[in-house]
C-alpha cells in the first residue's frame, strides 16, 4: 500500500486521532481509512472522533455489516435506477444512475423508509468493497467512486410529496456522515432548469467536499461526453454516455449491467386506494373574486425547507411568498404574480433562513367576475430529519 503523502502537521493530527479512538479501531482501518475522517473535519482529530465513533455506533443500530446477507424488496431490484459501468482510468469504480427512472412514489407506497435506506446503505458498502479491491491493484486513485447521474427527464414534482422529499433528505444526510471522501468525481448530465432548484436544497445537505466533487452540465451531450472521456476508457461506459458498450441486442444503455429503473405498477402499492387519489394530501379552498387567502407558517427551526405544490381548475391565480419578521418588516421573497397554475401544476422549495411568519398567498383581488378553485400541498420540513426518527418509525 502506497505511503500517504501528508504535511506534518496533518501526520500528527492523524497520530492524535489512531491514539484517541484505538479501541474502537478494526484490523481494516489502515491510515488510508482514518484520513477519511480527518479529512471530512479539517484535521481536527476530536471533531473527526467524534465522527467516527457516532458513525460505528449508526453501524451497530443499522447492522450495516449484516446487510450484505439481507435480500432487498422484488421492486427495489427491479426498479431501483443504477449500475457499475466499468472502470476509470485510474480503475476506479463507475456507477451510474438514470436518477429520471427513479420512481420514489410508487417505491414508497410498496416498501418502507428503512427498505430504502438499507438498500442504499448496502450499495454503497459493495461498492467500497469494489473500491479496496481496486486500490489493491491500481493504487489509491481507485479507491474512490466515478458517478454518473443522468438527469433527463428528471420531474420534480414527486419530490414535492413529503415523504419522497425526506427519503431523498435523510439518505444524503446519512451519506455525509458515514461514507466521507469516498466520491472521486460526480457528473450530474443533462440537468433541466427546474434540476436547479432541486439541487439548491439538496446542496445545503453536503459538506464542501462534496460540493467540491460534482460537475453539473445541462442537456448538451457534445460538452458532457468530453468530460466523461476524460476520465473514463470509451469500452468502460455504454454508447449512450459516449462510450463503446452496449447490451447484446444493441441496446446503447447497457440495462442488462445498468437498471433503468421506471414506474411502479400501482396494483402493487400496498393500499389499493391509493392508486385513484390524485389529489392526495391536498386541501381544496375556492378564493371569492376580490379576495386573498394568506396561509401562515412559523417553522420551529432555522434552516426549515417550505415546499408547496398547487394547481387551479380553469383559471389562473396571483401567488406569493411573505416573510414578516418579529421587528413588523415584511419582503416578498417569492414575488406575488399571475400563475397559470390551471395549465401545468406549480412547485417549489425555499429555505426559512430566518426567524419569521412565512405567509403563502393566493390573491385573485384582480379577478371581479370569477372565483377560484384552488388544491393545495403545503409542507414544512424540518432540516435534520433524523435517521434515527426514521428507524424508529418503520422498525
Amino acid at each position: 500500500m502506497a505511503p500517504l503523502n501528508l504535511a506534518d502537521d496533518q501526520r500528527f493530527a492523524l497520530m492524535k486521532f489512531r491514539r484517541s479512538v484505538h479501541e474502537i479501531l478494526e484490523p481494516h482501518h489502515d491510515d488510508h481509512f482514518l484520513v477519511r475522517w480527518l479529512r471530512a473535519r479539517k484535521w481536527d482529530a476530536a471533531a473527526a472522533e467524534k465522527m467516527l465513533r457516532d458513525s460505528l455506533e449508526w453501524r451497530k443500530q443499522w447492522e450495516v455489516d449484516k446487510l450484505d446477507e439481507w435480500d432487498p424488496p422484488q421492486i427495489l431490484k427491479d426498479h431501483l435506477p443504477h449500475g457499475l459501468s466499468g472502470f476509470d482510468k485510474d480503475g476506479a469504480p463507475v456507477v451510474i444512475t438514470p436518477f429520471a427512472g427513479l420512481d420514489m412514489y410508487g417505491i414508497l407506497h410498496v416498501v418502507s423508509r428503512r427498505d430504502m435506506i438499507c438498500i442504499t446503505i448496502q450499495q454503497l458498502e459493495r461498492y467500497l468493497k469494489i473500491c479496496e479491491e481496486q486500490a489493491k491493484k491500481h493504487g489509491e486513485a481507485a479507491r474512490q467512486i466515478t458517478v454518473i447521474f443522468d438527469m433527463e427527464g428528471f420531474n420534480l414534482r414527486q419530490y414535492m410529496w413529503r415523504p419522497a422529499g425526506e427519503v431523498v433528505i435523510a439518505l444524503i444526510q446519512m451519506y455525509e456522515a458515514n461514507y466521507p471522501e469516498i466520491l472521486k468525481t460526480c457528473f450530474i448530465i443533462n440537468a433541466p432548469k427546474v434540476f436547479a432548484l432541486a439541487f439548491s436544497v439538496a446542496k445545503k445537505f453536503m459538506n464542501e467536499y462534496t460540493l467540491s466533487k460534482i460537475q453539473i452540465y445541462k442537456a448538451d451531450p457534445s460538452r458532457w461526453k468530453h468530460a466523461l472521456l476524460e476520465v473514463i476508457p470509451e469500452d468502460q461506459i455504454p454508447v449512450h454516455f459516449g462510450g463503446t458498450l452496449t447490451d447484446p441486442d444493441g441496446n446503447p444503455r447497457l440495462t442488462t449491467k445498468i437498471c433503468q429503473g421506471g414506474k411502479v405498477p400501482k396494483d402493487l402499492y400496498i393500499n389499493k386506494a391509493e392508486k385513484d387519489k390524485s389529489n392526495e394530501d391536498f386541501t381544496t379552498v375556492t378564493v371569492r373574486k376580490g379576495d386573498k387567502l394568506k396561509l401562515d407558517f412559523k417553522p420551529a427551526q432555522l434552516g426549515s425547507l417550505l415546499s408547496w405544490e398547487f394547481r387551479t381548475e380553469d383559471h389562473d391565480i396571483k401567488f406569493g411568498i411573505l416573510r414578516k419578521t418579529h421587528d413588523g418588516g415584511q419582503t416578498e421573497i417569492v414575488p406575488i404574480h399571475r400563475v397559470a397554475a390551471h395549465q401545468l401544476d406549480e412547485i417549489g422549495i425555499l429555505t426559512c433562513e430566518v426567524p419569521a411568519t412565512y405567509s403563502v398567498v393566493f390573491d385573485n383581488s384582480y379577478s371581479l367576475l370569477r372565483n377560484k378553485k384552488i388544491h393545495y400541498s403545503i409542507h414544512i420540513l424540518p432540516p435534520n430529519e433524523g435517521l434515527d426518527d426514521l428507524a424508529l418509525k418503520n422498525s
